[in-house]
């Protein structure tokens, strides 16, 4: 592997400098999640203007290969886990059978009046209230998701009593009231982190980050869950499988 700057080459510094840095991540030099030498190490190591070296760790990073981690410096980006939408089995449920460890803090749940996009979502009255819960889930001890999800509390009116960390929220809704998920209307776009979930998923406020919105309906029609979930998208790919069956 070439590892030097050639000043006479045909190939501008900038690219020879960013070749040289993803040879160092895709041979293993750098592993995922290491923490790779400072913008200053760096342009010291290979003689060049700060300007530069800023750059190409600007290109890496908008490419997916590095992050920035405030205030910590920058490391090669982790391996991204893999699932299926949730609509077709619990996110959680997937990484534990793959070995990941799993764990989830419940950051709040309170009972407020239904906010206007969950009223129009699930057809409730304007006066209706609902529980609204934000839970933080971390992988193998790095978080990767947020979850925010409404229900109404005429539905569930003890869910504030109830276990929502140590077990899957459908599990509860099914098992203590009832609420089946049978159809689940589904949206993915990619946003900017907010402040509040940039600090939950330690990243820059304005990182671009993947949120999946979905309204969950059971066999009925009732219409009894609206959730999003942001995640990280420098850790996360979610799968949709279909069949013409």
């Amino acid at each position: 592997m070439i590892d030097v700057i050639e000043r006479g080459s045909a190939v501008p510094i900038y690219q020879q400098l960013e070749g040289i840095l993803r040879a160092r991540i895709a041979s293993g030099e750098w592993a995922p999640s290491q923490r790779i030498p400072s913008e200053n190490e760096l342009y010291r190591m290979y003689g060049l203007s700060r300007m530069t070296v800023r750059g190409v760790l600007n290109k890496l990073t908008a490419d997916g290969l590095l992050t920035r981690v405030p205030g910590k410096g920058t490391y090669v980006a982790p391996e991204k886990l893999s699932a299926l939408s949730p609509a077709y089995r619990g996110i959680r449920e997937q990484l534990e059978v793959l070995g990941h460890a799993i764990t989830t803090r419940l950051i709040s749940l309170d009972e407020i009046p239904a906010p206007k996009v969950v009223r129009e979502s699930l057809g409730l009255a304007g006066s209706e209230t609902v529980f609204a819960l934000t839970r933080l889930r971390s992988v193998d001890g790095q978080p990767l998701s947020v979850h925010r999800s409404f229900v109404p509390a005429r539905l569930a009116p003890t869910l504030a009593e109830l276990d929502v960390v140590g077990e899957q929220l459908c599990v509860v809704l099914e098992d203590t009231f009832a609420l089946a998920m049978h159809d689940v209307a589904e949206t993915l776009e990619a946003v900017s982190a907010g402040r509040t979930d940039a600090e939950l998923l330690e990243v820059a406020p304005g990182q671009p980050v993947l949120q999946l919105t979905d309204v969950i309906s059971d066999r009925a029609g009732l219409a009894f869950e609206y959730s999003t979930i942001v995640f990280r998208g420098d850790r996360m790919r979610l799968r949709f499988d279909y069949s013409r069956d």
